[in-house]
């Protein structure tokens, strides 16, 4: 057993018994390093990943593999997921090197961290044009021993070549919403108007990018944005990347037809996507997208909550070293399962043949309606009961701060828009996991949490989806206590992370473990990126404490994006989502009544109907509720003539205020 048994991550436990002398990262791995004159080999994966299994079996369970690495290198094994800072950085210089990144990544490193060479997978013999393992071992080996000049001068390239794109300077281009017009054609371009989606095969779901076509079809009634999203939500829903009978999707299509999927499912994924659906539901009304919210979501809470109130990372795209085993299905597998009659529907609805589409199985997809749908969800269940009782793949089962914030805002929107108390109630239990177990007692958040124990100090991205879904739960529950944490979050990540010289934030915080670079990213890959979702929380709390300081710093960040805003819209689609916010005429909306007062429910109803992205919220209980002196917002609002009441305000100059539903319902039609 290496050095790995004592972590906390699945994924390096997963290499805990490897003949592999791994070290994870850390300060002793680089002194061994350097004590001995040895190049470092950095393995970066994780659990979830199906080639990462393939090398590990191929060649990190091989004696002879093992050997070498150990007599040559110092090897260090990392979970991105854990360590995103460390796998940001090195990222950046595969791609440099080779054109293109991805996991397993293998990169060769000085002893003082400077990467020198790397790529991703390597096969154990030459195969498919890919060198073999063992002689790229030899080959990094021997050059580092006898051309250390070349070693020295390419590292030194390649971190100044990192270190620059997080000193770019910002743009003084002015900021216009011609960049959101123009972001609409651009995306636009690269749509497909047959299968939905973006660009070709492989086909991932941008998320974030379909979000802010709803908010332009919502500002501006624009029919093309409207449609690009839709046809993609339906294409996706539709395919195979959609788990059609335990709902939730899976990472991306490994075709142009939504067919064949990626077989893993992410957190990330299935927080956004719920999050979309939702908003689709709520622009359009098709009933359609809010059964994909809810299967989304019902998915999450039975197969990913984990006991202390947060959710695991990931299912493995692997069952028993094959990649989908759980999910196809043969046409005979149908047939001991299900009733004659039951089948045929089965076969009709999803697509079902002899031959199949994936490898002789079936990759469930809706191919067709069908009438019968009461009988089709009693078919469903039973396969899905069969499912459940095959074996199953590996759950990742540590929590990540971020991406259970982007759950939180999905759970808190879903339970506050569809009226669904369990999921108000699953994300007041994960705000307080985020606020307890992951939280130190100092109120700085920490990065990861596995089997009773919380570590690594928060990056950017934890800070700012946790604050943005308390915001939403703040909105979904009125409690008042959810709004002060996100803004004392967010306050706190511009102490930790920003820029004083550039603008914008670094990812990692300026307390840090010192690495070879400090970056700061700005696109979307695929979850938001920190800078992105931190814009969109600090304008959200501008507008709700009329405070310009934070609405400067988003708009730094506006101005460091602004070549990607221009360039390449797809790549930040949530950073148009906050510029969006940005030009939106601010609107501010406070309820004020007992929470208990069937009058103030039916105004906090009407007030959430619709989805208006761009309006401020905020709730008081009465004249002694603290929330009244310490939400700007809220100053001077009371109850009229002893009713509940709602105020309608643009820039902090309010409408008179009024009590019935249909009153606030007439005063918020724009």
């Amino acid at each position: 057993m290496n050095r790995l048994a004592d972590e906390t991550s699945p994924y390096l436990l997963q290499h805990a018994d490897n003949p592999v002398d791994w070290y994870p990262w850390g300060e002793a791995a680089f002194e061994k390093a350097r004590a001995e004159d040895r190049p470092v080999l950095l393995s970066i994966g994780y659990s979830a990943c199906h080639w990462c299994h393939v090398m590990e079996h191929e060649s990190f369970e091989n004696d002879e593999i093992a050997a070498l690495m150990n007599e040559r290198f110092v090897s260090i094994k990392v979970d991105r997921e854990e360590r995103p800072d460390v796998d940001s950085i090195y990222m950046d210089a595969v791609v440099a090197m080779t054109g293109q990144g991805g996991w397993p990544m293998t990169v060769f490193l000085t002893p003082d961290g400077e990467p020198f060479w790397g790529g991703t997978y390597f096969p154990p013999a030459p195969r498919m044009g890919m060198p073999a393992f063992p002689d790229v071992l030899r080959a990094v080996s021997d050059t580092y021993a006898n051309r250390r000049g070349d070693v020295t001068r390419q590292a030194e390239q390649l971190v100044e070549a990192i270190r620059s794109s997080s000193r770019s300077p910002a743009s003084h281009e002015p900021l216009t919403t011609a960049l959101l017009t123009d972001a609409v054609v651009g995306i636009a371009r690269s749509f497909d108007p047959v299968n939905g989606g973006f660009g070709g095969a492989p086909k991932f779901p941008y998320a974030s990018v379909i979000d802010f076509l709803l908010r332009m079809h919502v500002r501006s009634q624009s029919v093309h944005a409207l449609e690009v999203a839709t046809k993609t939500l339906d294409k996706m829903a539709a395919g195979g990347i959609y788990d059609q009978l335990g709902g939730g999707f899976h990472r991306y299509a490994v075709d142009a037809i939504w067919l064949v999927p990626h077989f893993e499912k992410m957190l990330y994924d299935n927080a956004l996507l719920a999050s979309t659906y939702l908003h689709a539901w709520l622009v359009t009304g098709q009933i359609r997208y809010r059964g994909v919210v809810e299967e989304t979501l019902d998915y999450l809470l039975r197969e990913m909550r984990l006991p202390e109130g947060g959710f695991a990372s990931a299912q493995d795209a692997d069952t028993d070293g094959e990649e989908g085993l759980t999910y196809v299905w043969t046409l005979d597998e149908l047939h001991d399962i299900l009733a004659p009659n039951e089948v045929d529907l089965v076969v009709d609805r999803f697509g079902v043949t002899a031959r199949g589409n994936f490898e002789g199985a079936n990759v469930l997809v809706i191919a067709a309606e069908v009438a019968e749908e009461q009988a089709l969800d009693a078919a469903r269940q039973k396969l899905l009961e069969a499912r459940s009782r095959r074996p199953q793949p590996a759950r990742d089962d540590k929590a990540l701060a971020a991406w259970n914030g982007l759950l939180l805002s999905a759970l808190a929107e879903a339970g506050m828009r569809l009226e669904r108390d369990d999921y108000r109630e699953a994300a007041r239990a994960l705000g307080e996991f985020l606020l307890g177990p992951l939280s130190t007692q100092e109120g700085r958040l920490l990065r990861t949490f596995r089997a009773g124990r919380a570590k690594i100090n928060g990056y950017l991205d934890d800070y700012a989806n946790v604050a943005n879904g308390l915001l939403d739960l703040y909105t979904a529950t009125a409690d008042l206590r959810y709004l002060e944490e996100a803004s004392r979050l967010a306050r706190l990540a511009i102490e930790l992370f920003h820029d004083e010289e550039q603008g914008g934030f670094f990812y990692a915080p300026a307390d840090a473990e010192r690495l070879v670079a400090r970056k700061k990213d700005l696109d979307d890959h695929p979850v938001p990126s920190g800078n992105s979702m931190l814009a969109f929380v600090l304008l959200r709390l501008a507008r709700l404490y009329g405070d310009d300081e934070l609405e400067h710093r988003a708009v730094e960040v506006f101005r460091l994006g602004y070549r990607y805003l221009e360039r390449a819209p797809t790549a930040v689609g949530h950073l148009l989502c906050a510029l969006e916010l940005h030009f939106a005429p601010p609107r501010e909306l406070a309820v004020v009544g007992p929470g208990d007062d069937v009058r103030t429910r039916e105004l906090r109803r009407v007030a959430l109907r619709a989805f208006d992205p761009d309006t401020s919220v905020a709730f008081a209980e009465g004249p002694n509720d603290p929330a009244l002196q310490r939400v700007p917002l809220l100053v001077g609002k009371s109850l009229v003539d002893g009713q509940p009441a709602a105020y309608v305000c643009e820039s902090f100059a309010c409408k008179a205020p009024v009590t019935s539903p249909d009153e606030l319902a007439a005063l918020l039609q724009r």
